[in-house]
């Protein structure tokens, strides 16, 4: 049971920085804009 939760635990651990990983897709310019290539707009961060 212990091991259970423990694996459980490391699982949903690995899942939260694996979002984060894809929560952003390119590279900044300098002024730490970007271009969306799929709408064609240009924003900030």
């Amino acid at each position: 049971m212990k091991s259970a939760i423990l694996a459980a635990v490391a699982a949903l651990t690995m899942l939260a920085f694996a979002a984060g990983a894809y929560a952003h897709s390119g590279g900044t310019d300098e002024n730490g804009c970007h271009t969306n290539h799929k709408t064609g707009g240009y924003h900030c961060h």
